[in-house]
């Protein structure tokens, strides 16, 4: 029996509206209710979970006048033990011995340090890390291009403001005076129209000036008086500077042991007191300068005294050999490491100018001591550093012969 059309056209819509009903709710995503599909947390791999990075700070620090490692490290609230153990590091002992202006980078991790970076200069530095219970260390020197450099100026004023005008750092000038100290006073000799010139090293790395090096040779003329100094390294690799003969330009002991802006007060037997009013000796020299300014060590020797007293504030007691004493009174702070024992060089930093003790404001009072007898600082013979041997000089003469020749020209040449 033959269906109806009509029944036949029926049965197919039927038909194909339940397959696409099925069909439909084959395909149909998994509702966010439906619990048998959400995954257990134990089944997520730890992979996936979000990884947050320990908190790192990082902390700069230039270091100051009169501050040490130990004394940096509790201002932060580091650990005692830290300081200790980067000390014993293979480097460490170059943390044992820092200066005003150098840098230092701490590293923490959840307040722990785990790296300290010491820059000594710009061509030197020394790195160190955490590695368990103890710090690995390493030190970085640079190979700068080393170039001469040729200036020569004619004071106005004074030798810093000469030396400026000609682009020369306050350190170079500083260097350059020091060379000469024993025989002019910087402060005091001298006079418009003296003339200087200067051969020294430039530092650069990557075409950039970093620093200046060694000055090579120097001439002073002071009131129509002409000093010429050499730069000439002795058997120990120790820079110093001699005449063009070989004589040493440096004495024993420095007439004037800091950088000092003008004497308040002379040596003087008779002096009446500022704040006692009565005739008490001056048996040394007060140079005026600012609190914080670098006290040097006159003449190699021995720390016989730092200690403090009511009338003497901070001070430093140094022995040169039988004959000689310095003393340096009124100290803001001592330098690192200075304490009773301690070997000291001609030059070194042992303190700082302050006003502690009896005194009416930031100076240094200096006494030099000549077998026990209080001699004038500025007037008494000191006696010469050692000279160039006699089986060196050739040499000397040799080495030197260039330099003296660049002092009177305007040459500026490649030494690499």
């Amino acid at each position: 029996m033959q269906l109806p059309k009509t029944h036949i056209y029926l049965i197919i819509v039927l038909a194909v509206t339940f397959t696409l009903f099925y069909v439909s709710q084959y395909n149909e995503p998994p509702k966010k209710s439906d619990e048998s599909l959400v995954p257990k947390l134990d089944s997520i791999s730890a992979e996936t979970e979000p990884v947050s990075e320990s908190e790192r700070v990082r902390l700069e620090h230039t270091i100051a006048a009169g501050e040490s490692l130990a004394s940096i490290f509790k201002k932060y609230g580091y650990e005692a033990i830290d300081l200790y153990l980067l000390t014993q590091s293979e480097f460490g002992a170059a943390l044992k011995s820092i200066y005003p202006k150098q840098k230092l980078s701490f590293l923490l991790r959840d307040r722990e340090l785990i790296q300290l970076t010491y820059s000594a200069n710009p061509l030197q530095s020394y790195l160190f890390e955490r590695d368990g219970d103890k710090f690995r260390s390493e030190s970085t020197n640079l190979h700068p291009d080393r170039f001469l450099e040729r200036k020569h100026g004619v004071i106005e004023n004074s030798l810093f403001l000469a030396g400026q005008s000609l682009g020369l750092s306050d350190n170079l000038i500083m260097r350059f005076a020091q060379i000469f100290q024993w025989d002019v006073d910087f402060v005091l000799d001298i006079r418009p129209g003296d003339e200087f010139s200067i051969v020294f090293e430039s530092l650069y790395l990557n075409g950039k000036k970093v620093e200046d090096g060694d000055i090579l040779a120097a001439t002073f003329i002071n009131q129509g008086k002409s000093f010429e100094a050499l730069a000439y390294a002795n058997q120990d690799n120790r820079l110093d500077y001699f005449t063009p003969t070989g004589k040493n330009m440096r004495k024993a002991f420095l007439r004037a042991p800091l950088e000092f802006s003008r004497i308040s007060s002379n040596f003087n037997p008779r002096r009446r007191h500022p704040l006692f009013k009565t005739v008490i000796p001056h048996r040394g020299i007060d140079y005026a300068a600012p609190t914080g300014t670098p006290v040097f060590a006159s003449g190699d020797g021995k720390v016989i005294k730092a200690s403090r007293t009511k009338a003497n504030g901070k001070f430093i007691v140094i022995s040169h050999g039988e004959q000689f004493v310095t003393k340096y009174l009124h100290l803001s702070n001592f330098a690192n490491r200075i304490k009773k024992g301690k070997r000291v060089k001609q030059g070194q930093i042992i303190g700082y100018v302050g006003s502690t003790g009896y005194a009416t404001g930031p100076h240094l009072h200096y006494e030099f001591l000549v077998n026990g007898v209080h001699r004038n600082p500025r007037t008494a013979q000191l006696p010469k550093a050692a000279s160039i041997p006699p089986n060196q000089l050739e040499n000397f003469l040799y080495k030197t012969e260039r330099n003296r020749m660049l002092l009177a020209s305007q040459i500026s040449k490649d030494i690499d």
